[in-house]
């Protein structure tokens, strides 16, 4: 790899390290089968900008620094759900220094909007430029014309939520994926890593690209869930539990807004799935931090529960749980026997718990719908069963102290059934 020896042979600058020609070589083959003599040079690099990244924050070796991590995952042999998806590359959160929610959650909600609207728009700019044989990236199993309009169609859907809540309404919404494109294109913050660092396949099936995207996708979304609910949570153990409502009805319509992403996944080839599934082995979503955050948020999970692979895969929830973290179950509980949540406040409390845990209760069984149209009887690449238990775990109750309002069965079920 001549680039790199060039850069590393030369002042090691990170604005300078040469990640179009690593990542021509990464997407030539996959991170799976990348060349151990590039994967030395690449820890060689790291270990020099370890050296510069101890006395210094710039965003440059903040930038390459994360991006030597997860092209490093398999070399190191602690590759994961969080590495696989570049959460740090896409400045999600993904570890327990993750900072609080903010007093004020506009700005974060918008950043989150904005990441939506891109990774979904990135995907779809993807699978028109295949179709048109202007990339020659991940060229096995690709999708005949009508999967490529249907999947256009369906990402234009579910970025439409989040374009919504950026103001991008009537006139100035994007009817189509070229148009979702152009507008993604002007919701980059300056400073941020270039979306296309966090795509790192392990393989060259074309559909990959689309799994990864909706994933990142998911964790954009349950991120900003959780962050709600940590707020809900406050709100009703202070002196104001109203302010809950807010939250709590945010949560539910990010949590609705996920469910077109899930029409969008059920486009993927089962075939092209259980090409690349094989080399994902200990990358599994059972390691979501953010949902595991969620659901620990909800209500405390039962005993056996936390002693699961699912939240002894993300150790640092289940310290917090362990550590006596408050839920909104148990705070909405506190506030009505106090007597701090009374009347149309407390109905409407109680009302948006119920519409959220009929929301979550929605998406845990079309992830059980999806997952068994792709996975079958296999099991899962995180020391799972697979699909067995997302059955079991599918029906376990959101909260306790309010029953789910039942959804209507949209379109988003209805086509994943």
């Amino acid at each position: 790899m001549r680039a790199l020896t060039h850069w590393l042979c030369g002042r090691t600058e990170p604005r300078l390290f040469p990640y179009s020609a690593v990542l021509d070589e990464f997407h030539r083959v996959g991170k799976h089968f990348v060349e151990k003599s590039l994967l030395a040079l690449l820890d060689g690099a790291r270990q020099t900008t370890a050296g510069r990244a101890a006395g210094s924050g710039d965003a440059a070796t903040r930038q390459l620094t994360d991006f030597l991590d997860i092209a490093l995952d398999k070399w190191d042999g602690r590759y994961d759900y969080r590495s696989y998806l570049a959460l740090r590359l896409l400045r999600l959160p993904c570890g327990a220094d993750d900072p609080a929610p903010a007093a004020d959650p506009t700005a974060t909600r918008q950043a989150r909007d904005r990441l939506l609207v891109r990774l979904v728009a990135d995907t779809l700019a993807f699978e028109l430029a295949a179709a048109a044989h202007t990339t020659e990236l991940f060229p096995q199993h690709r999708p005949g014309p009508a999967v490529v309009a249907k999947r256009c169609r369906l990402g234009v859907r579910a970025a439409s939520p989040a374009l919504a809540r950026l103001g991008l309404t009537g006139a100035d919404a994007p009817a189509t994926a070229g148009d979702l494109h152009a507008v993604a294109s002007d919701l980059a913050p300056a400073g941020d890593p270039p979306l296309r660092l966090s795509m790192l396949p392990v393989h060259v099936t074309h559909d990959e690209y689309l799994f990864i995207r909706v994933l990142q996708s998911y964790e954009c979304l349950f991120a900003g869930v959780a962050e709600e609910l940590q707020s809900a949570v406050a709100a009703l153990n202070g002196s104001a539990p109203d302010a809950a409502v807010d939250r709590l009805g945010h949560a539910g319509d990010l949590l609705r807004a996920a469910g077109p992403l899930f029409s969008l996944l059920a486009t993927m080839q089962p075939e092209s799935f259980r090409t690349f599934r094989q080399y994902t082995e200990g990358a599994s979503a059972i390691q979501s931090r953010s949902y595991k955050l969620v659901e620990s948020l909800c209500r405390t999970p039962e005993a056996d529960r936390l002693d699961s692979v699912a939240f002894r895969s993300v150790p640092e929830v289940r310290a917090r749980v362990q550590g006596g973290q408050s839920t909104v179950d148990e705070a909405y509980r506190s506030a009505v026997s106090d007597g701090r949540l009374t009347g149309p406040g407390g109905a409407l409390v109680a009302q948006r718990m119920a519409v959220f845990a009929g929301t979550l209760g929605q998406w845990r069984r079309t992830h059980l719908r999806v997952a068994v149209r792709m996975l079958g009887s296999q099991p899962g690449t995180g020391y799972t069963e697979g699909t067995p238990y997302l059955a079991a775990v599918s029906a376990d109750p959101v909260f306790t102290a309010v029953p789910p309002e039942p959804p209507s069965a949209g379109p988003t079920e209805r086509r994943c059934a």
